[in-house]
């Protein structure tokens, strides 16, 4: 069959479907490429690049879509292109089938196929798929660079010969893959990054990555398990509670960045006009939810905007694009994998299996029906987050209590220990020499004592590996000091050369301990 990417309409887009590389892939599977003429020229791919990759390049998109049996898009599509679709060929695009009821008819009375990127389930197997993630990272990573381009102040702290610069404290709204690239980011540029998102399930992540997770306390937390791992809506008790936790983080935080998007609905408001009132003047919001209606009341897409306060608001929808070359070759990649799923024997037919999870749930329109929205996915996208148990710190007095009931059995324990070796002492002196007895006594002292002053030695200055061989060598080194004094000259040289062997392997396996511990030190 024929794979086709025209040229995208959308103002300012400069990403392109189908890339040098990923046609050499698409080819592979049995297919021909086509390509509108400049599609990719935004992106750094010129028509050269895709002729010797094997790509017929057309002069018109209404070349295109008459040739292609299966054209392949980043925005969805608009009604011009639509016009042009035929009965039996394939869209596969990011569609939005929930805003665009319209177009999602207009679609199915051409009796074409169209397959929704952005509806693509989140379960394992289609990562590799997964388009939204692909956008979203380079989004989250781009907010906060902007961030940083609108914000008036260093990200990291420092203290220079002209004063304190207090480190940027950021405030993320959502930990999904958007989210936790703006994490990274901002973390890796030295700010105090906080993040909130109504799964509890990903505290972990946020808390892994520096930052720290603003956990709500309420029973209905949400699970992205039955949801194909995306945010489901929220009770209106809940989002209450939410509404309350960022009212109290409103005045503290120089910059927000949100990215709170719940598919087949507007993105939900949560960042209020009230919240932007009580922010510092000179505080930046990034709103990464702008294309569908925002998360700020007070954003305005693809512009940027000051309140009376002096907040800075930005809805940039571009955010991809402004990464345009590295935005099409993840897209282009999810869309190929898409492709290899429809191709299951390499043989340029493409099967289109409904009852595949990640093939059905993608469908919105299929044989002149209307198939969104899609049934729940049967494989769970996440495991569903474990209630956190709550451990109740203790008293001090329970504290003391714990202290003295521990160092009581510890004394019961080597009063024992030295009970027992006393009387096993005496028994043993009743049968063996004298001259025996004097040199085992001094063994087994060496090994008590060397225990108990080696082995105790914090993990912290050592590896516990290290503490096993400098007890042991401890161990060496007091019972060759007792046996130095010996009359016999052969005795006290070998004593006097295993104190030397043994003081190196101390000496030695702290200095290499150290060693170890600079490795995982910052500079």
């Amino acid at each position: 069959m024929k794979i086709g990417a025209p040229k995208e309409l959308a103002r300012g887009e400069a990403r392109v479907a189908l890339t040098p590389e990923s046609a050499q892939q698409i080819q592979k599977l049995g297919h021909e490429c086509l390509i509108e003429s400049g599609a990719g020229k935004l992106a750094g791919f010129d028509d050269d690049a895709y002729r010797q990759a094997g790509v017929s390049v057309v002069d018109s998109a209404a070349t295109l879509w008459q040739e292609a049996d299966v054209v392949i898009k980043v925005r969805e599509p608009v009604e011009s292109e639509i016009d042009q679709l035929k009965a039996g060929q394939t869209l596969i695009t990011f569609f939005w089938p929930a805003q665009n009821e319209a177009n999602l008819e207009r679609c199915r009375a051409k009796g074409a196929t169209v397959i929704a990127m952005d509806m693509v389930p989140r379960i394992s197997r289609a990562q590799k798929m997964d388009a939204l993630s692909s956008t979203a990272n380079i989004a989250g990573y781009r907010a906060v660079i902007e961030a940083g381009n609108q914000f008036g102040r260093f990200f990291t702290g420092q203290v220079t010969a002209a004063g304190k610069v207090p480190p940027a404290k950021v405030l993320i709204v959502g930990a999904g893959v958007a989210g936790l690239a703006a994490i990274g980011t901002a973390t890796s540029l030295g700010a105090v990054v906080r993040a909130f998102d109504v799964r509890p399930e990903v505290a972990e992540q946020i808390e892994s990555m520096g930052a720290e997770f603003l956990f709500l306390d309420f029973e209905e937390s949400q699970d992205g398990s039955g949801t194909g791992g995306y945010a489901a809506p929220s009770s209106p008790e809940f989002r209450e509670k939410q509404l309350a936790l960022f009212r109290e983080q409103a005045p503290e935080v120089d910059i927000v960045i949100t990215t709170a998007l719940i598919p087949g609905r507007p993105a939900p408001k949560l960042w209020l006009e009230d919240m932007v009132a009580a922010m510092k003047p000179g505080s930046v919001i990034v709103d990464l939810a702008a294309e569908k209606g925002g998360n700020c009341d007070l954003t305005v897409p693809d512009e940027r905007i000051v309140t009376d306060n002096g907040v800075i608001v930005v809805g940039y929808t571009d955010f991809p694009s402004r990464m345009a070359t590295q935005a099409s070759l993840l897209y282009a990649t999810n869309i190929r994998h898409m492709l290899t799923d429809l191709t299951p024997e390499k043989d340029g037919v493409l099967v289109h299996d409904m009852e595949d999870d990640v093939i059905r749930g993608a469908t919105v329109t299929h044989a002149g029906e209307i198939t969104f929205p899609p049934p729940p996915p049967k494989v769970k996208a996440i495991g569903a987050a474990k209630p956190k148990e709550k451990v109740k710190e203790p008293t001090p007095e329970e504290k003391k209590a714990a202290e003295h009931a521990a160092f009581v059995a510890q004394s019961k324990r080597q009063i024992g220990i030295l009970v027992a070796g006393g009387v096993l002492m005496w028994l043993l002196g009743l049968v063996a020499p004298a001259s025996f007895m004097q040199h085992f006594i001094v063994f087994v002292l060496a090994c008590f004592v060397g225990f108990q002053v080696i082995w105790n030695v914090s993990h912290s200055l050592h590896t516990p590996l290290m503490a096993v061989t400098n007890a042991i060598s401890g161990i060496v080194i007091l019972g060759a000091v007792l046996q130095i004094g010996s009359g016999s000259w052969v005795v006290a040289l070998l004593a006097g050369l295993s104190v030397l062997i043994a003081s190196i392997n101390i000496v030695g396996g702290f200095l290499v301990t150290r060693r170890m511990l600079a490795m995982f030190q910052k500079s």
